[in-house]
C-alpha cells in the first residue's frame, strides 16, 4: 500500500511539474529587456504562455524517475492536532495584526481591511479529495471563526495556494474580491467566483484605501495537462497608511526581490516561504531554501519577515521540522542583522508594533 501511495504521490507531483515541456525556460532570450518586469510570454498552439523573468530549469520525465528512486524523503507524523488559536477581531481600525493559519494562508488585518493569502481548508492539495498531498497539521483556527474577508490574493493555480472548495467556501459567505494574475479568472469563474481581478506583473488596484499590486516571482502554474504556464504566478505588496506588507508567495530566490525593495521602500511586515526544497537538484530554482528565505529578508530591508510555507503538507522529501530548526540557525547567526525574522505560532494572532 505504501507503494502505491508513493506512486501517486509522484505522478501528482509529476503533473504539476513543469516537466517534459523544454529543459531551460529563459524570457530574456525570446524578448528584448525594456528594463521593466512586466510579465514576458511566448504564443503557442495551446495558448499564452507566461515566462518567468530568470531562467528556471525545468525537469523532464527522466528526472521524475530518478527523485522517483534515489529520493530520501523523510517521515512525517500522520497527523498533528494543532490547538485553533484565539478567535480575531472583526476589524483592526488602526495598525497590522496577522495570523499564519499555516501553509501559505495568512489573514492580515489592516486598517479596517480583512486579508486572507492563499486560503485552503480542504483535507488534500489535490482536485479529487482521495488522492494527493494529505494535511499533515489542522488548520490554526476554524473556517467559522475567520472574520468577514475583503480582498482574497492568490499567488498561483497550484492546488495547495488555489484550493477550489475552500475559495468557494469563502465566496459564498462574503463575496470577497478575488485577486490573482493574469488567466486565473478563467478558473475561478468557472466555478462560480466572478468578483475577480486578474493583475499582470506590477499593476496594481485599490479597494477600501488599500493599494495591492502583484509582484514577479519566480515559479510556474499548472494544474493539468495542458494548461502549463497559462495562467501567471507572482506574489503581492500591500500598501496600506500603516505600513507596507509583502506577501511572496512561492517562489525561488532571484532579483526581483531588490525590485521589490527599489519601487516599495523598505517592508514593514513580509512573508516568506522557507519549506518544500529537497531534493535541491529538483527544487532549486522554484523554492526557496531557509537561508535564502533569510537573504530574501535582508533584500527586503524588511522590519519583520514570517516564514511561511511549511510543516502542513508534506510536498517534497524534508523533514517537517528541518525548515523551522535551519531558519532558526541562521537566524542565530545573524542576531545583529537589521529587522526580525519569525517562526509563526499557527493560528496565533500577532500584533505587529510600531518598533518591529
Amino acid at each position: 500500500m505504501q507503494y502505491i501511495n508513493k506512486i501517486i504521490w509522484f505522478s501528482l507531483l509529476f503533473l504539476l511539474s513543469g516537466s517534459f515541456l523544454g529543459s531551460w525556460a529563459d524570457a530574456q532570450s525570446l524578448f528584448e529587456d525594456d528594463g521593466g518586469y512586466e510579465s514576458r510570454y511566448e504564443d503557442t498552439i495551446f495558448g499564452r504562455r507566461f515566462l518567468n523573468v530568470e531562467p528556471v530549469k525545468h525537469h523532464n520525465a527522466w528526472d521524475m524517475v530518478k527523485w522517483f528512486v534515489t529520493g530520501k524523503r523523510e517521515k512525517w507524523p500522520a497527523e498533528i492536532q494543532n490547538e485553533p488559536g484565539d478567535k480575531p477581531p472583526d476589524r483592526v481600525k488602526t495598525g497590522i495584526r496577522y495570523m499564519v493559519v499555516n501553509h501559505a494562508t495568512v489573514l492580515i488585518q489592516v486598517d479596517g481591511v480583512n486579508i486572507l493569502t492563499d486560503p485552503i481548508w480542504s483535507e488534500r492539495a489535490s482536485w479529487l479529495p482521495w488522492i494527493g498531498p494529505k494535511r499533515v497539521v489542522s488548520p490554526g483556527i476554524a473556517f467559522e471563526d475567520l472574520p468577514p474577508i475583503d480582498i482574497v490574493l492568490i499567488s498561483h493555480n497550484h492546488y495547495d495556494h488555489m484550493d477550489m472548495p475552500t475559495l468557494v467556501r469563502v465566496a459564498k459567505r462574503d463575496n470577497p474580491l478575488f485577486v490573482a494574475g493574469i488567466g486565473n479568472q478563467r478558473t475561478l469563474k468557472r466555478s462560480g467566483i466572478h468578483n475577480v481581478t486578474g493583475l499582470d506583473w506590477w499593476q496594481g488596484i485599490t479597494k477600501d484605501g488599500i493599494e495591492i499590486y502583484f509582484a514577479p516571482a519566480r515559479h510556474f502554474s499548472r494544474r493539468g495537462v495542458a494548461d502549463y504556464n497559462m495562467s501567471l504566478w507572482g506574489g503581492f505588496v500591500i500598501k496600506a497608511p500603516d505600513g507596507v506588507i509583502y506577501f511572496l508567495g512561492d517562489s525561488g530566490y532571484g532579483s526581483f526581490i531588490r525590485e521589490v525593495r527599489k519601487r516599495f521602500g523598505p517592508v514593514d511586515l513580509a512573508f516568506i516561504p522557507i519549506g518544500a526544497y529537497e531534493p535541491r537538484w529538483m527544487m532549486e530554482t522554484i523554492h526557496l531554501t531557509p537561508e535564502e528565505a533569510f537573504d530574501a529578508h535582508q533584500d527586503l530591508d524588511s522590519k519583520l519577515s514570517v516564514g511561511i510555507h511549511f510543516g502542513t503538507f508534506q510536498l517534497t522529501d524534508e523533514s517537517i521540522d528541518e525548515p523551522r530548526e535551519r531558519l532558526n540557525n541562521v537566524i542565530r547567526q545573524n542576531s545583529k542583522s537589521r529587522g526580525r525574522f519569525v517562526v509563526p505560532t499557527f493560528g496565533k494572532s500577532v500584533e505587529v508594533k510600531k518598533n518591529d
